[in-house]
């Protein structure tokens, strides 16, 4: 069994290569950043994921949202905020 060791330079490498990534998952569409409210569609468009995982973060609380009239809401900014906070997790140092 062979071990390797990791360095700084590789967890900021590895951080630099997740923002990138989670860049891609932001809307290229112009339009869908400048709007505030985001419908279910547009939010699975935009995170990747199927009706069911999106349920289910509606439901564990991940995603918070409003419902008006029978069609849900998600705020772009809360999304964003979430996505920012994981990377933050995801590359805090080990020590």
């Amino acid at each position: 069994m062979s071990m390797q060791i990791l360095t700084k330079e590789d967890l900021h490498q590895f951080k630099t290569e997740l923002f990138q990534e989670l860049q891609t998952i932001l809307p290229k569409d112009e339009n869908l950043k400048l709007k505030r409210w985001l419908k279910t569609d547009e939010v699975k468009k935009l995170l990747k994921v199927s009706p069911g995982t999106l349920q289910t973060l509606r439901i564990n609380g991940t995603l918070s949202y409003t419902k008006l009239g029978g069609i849900i809401y998600y705020d772009y900014d809360h999304i964003e905020k979430i996505l920012r906070h994981n990377l933050q997790l995801a590359t805090k140092p080990i020590d």
